[in-house]
């Protein structure tokens, strides 16, 4: 699949042109038969959750899935979209654990820190006696040389 290449030409049009991409810029005296003379309903409503609220003004405590722009495609089925970015009890919950993942992963790091810098300074104490008993020993020696 290769991008089809679009050309432009500017103004010129020519009888070899399938298709014409035009807008309506100002609306004249008449109306254009089958275009501006009928207003026709979107096909579509809104699908995020504060569009929706902005659509039929609701407010925030509001239920926005009873106010969805729901399509009938028979005198039976009707269909509707999934509702984007709505505020759920199950999403509320699971923000709330990953708040707490952090907050527990941030006490084990501050833990294990302590531990370390703990440990840290034992083994350097340990390295420090070691040197200065090895110190003593040459000074040890030297005398009785």
């Amino acid at each position: 699949g290769c991008r089809k290449r679009k050309s432009v030409r500017g103004c010129v049009v020519g009888p070899d042109l399938a298709t014409l991409s035009l807008v309506i810029s100002k609306k004249g005296e008449q109306e254009i038969p089958g275009l501006t003379d009928d207003q026709r309903p979107r096909r579509l409503g809104p699908k995020r959750a504060s569009n929706i609220r902005k659509l039929f003004n609701l407010e925030k405590k509001d239920d926005v899935r009873n106010f969805v722009v729901r399509r009938e495609l028979s005198e039976k089925k009707k269909k509707a979209p999934k509702i984007q970015r709505l505020v759920t009890p199950a999403m509320l919950q699971r923000k709330r654990y990953f708040r707490s993942q952090t907050r527990q992963k941030m006490v084990i790091g501050k833990k294990l820190k302590e531990d370390y810098t703990k440990r840290l300074s034992e083994y350097r104490q340990e390295q420090k006696e070691l040197r200065a008993a090895e110190v003593a020993k040459k000074k040890k020696e030297k005398k009785t040389a």
